[in-house]
């Protein structure tokens, strides 16, 4: 019987058992009592009921999972590997492409990329998430870490927790700024309205921390640098539109008279952190995107106000 096992991070945590399966492995809620029910389901090597609170860190191993998560392939889809060794990759990730499979999103992705340029992945987060730490969203280009094999993959799960590994992004967003820097701190939760959205809010919610630094201002926009404290789901995005400066051409958060750019003009340029094997600080930057660019020089040169 096909098993997996996943290495609860973010997503699920706080979150009953039954519910979280649902979220961590994109099945329905029947689907996961059944699992439950037939005691496929284990908890740190435990069986447990559906009412169990799961913690991050917490490794559930699940027995008979769904047709889907056996059936992501290798694809030949050119990969730009800014660094490569026997414990990591270090990808710089085009704007357009999901990060791993999910339902309406099964071939095409980095993780289809990823099998197919390398035999071994890390397996804790399962098999439709083989060596993925950490995510960018499918419009947001740049840069992400991943892992060939389980000692890495821990290793660099517990710098993103105790935020020894560092991410920073650019982005260009709607009005300039009085201030040079600034911090938002505010917890990110599912939007109860739309569950496809988060939001800041008190309620079922995480911490969140970005600082900010403007790099530049314009007439209407402004280029700034963003370094996440934490690593909450479309936490930069969420963050800006907090302030009332959302992210330029962002289809869920931003305000909907924005510049056509096919997606949000947000960019991880920066990667910091400590090789898992070796001890060294290892940093990496990649340049912006050409659209990106693009709409900096009009900006620059007051094509666009």
């Amino acid at each position: 019987m096909e098993e997996q096992t996943i290495l609860v991070e973010e997503k699920g945590v706080d979150e009953r058992l039954d519910k979280a399966l649902c979220s961590l492995l994109d099945i329905s809620r029947k689907r996961a009592r059944d699992l439950l029910d037939g005691e496929a389901v284990r908890v740190n090597g435990v069986l447990e009921k559906a009412s169990y609170k799961v913690k991050a860190g917490d490794q559930i191993t699940v027995s008979g999972a769904p047709m889907e998560e056996t059936e992501v392939k290798p694809e030949d889809i050119p990969l730009d590997i800014v660094y490569e060794d026997e414990d990591v990759l270090v990808i710089n990730k085009p704007r357009g492409m999901v990060v791993h499979p999910a339902p309406g999103h099964y071939s095409g992705t980095l993780v289809n990329a990823l099998m197919f340029h390398c035999k071994d992945l890390s397996g804790i987060n399962g098999v439709m998430r083989p060596g993925i730490v950490h995510r960018i969203d499918k419009d947001t280009s740049g840069l992400l870490v991943v892992c060939k094999n389980d000692l890495a993959h821990a290793s660099l799960s517990e710098q993103l927790a105790s935020k020894t590994a560092h991410r920073q992004y650019k982005a260009i967003v709607h009005h300039p700024f009085s201030h040079t820097f600034g911090t938002v701190n505010a917890p990110i939760g599912r939007d109860e309205r739309n569950r496809q959205n988060m939001t800041v809010t008190a309620k079922n919610s995480k911490e969140a921390i970005t600082h900010f630094e403007v790099l530049e201002n314009f007439k209407n926009y402004a280029y700034i640098q963003c370094t996440l404290e934490t690593g909450r789901t479309h936490q930069i995005r969420v963050h800006m539109q907090y302030i009332d400066h959302p992210i330029v051409g962002d289809p869920k958060y931003g305000p909907r008279k924005t510049l056509k750019t096919d997606g949000q003009l947000l960019h991880a340029y920066a990667l910091e952190f400590i090789h898992p094997r070796t001890g060294e600080k290892m940093r990496f930057e990649a340049e912006e995107p050409p659209i990106f660019k693009e709409v900096l020089h009009k900006l620059e040169s007051g094509e666009i106000e």
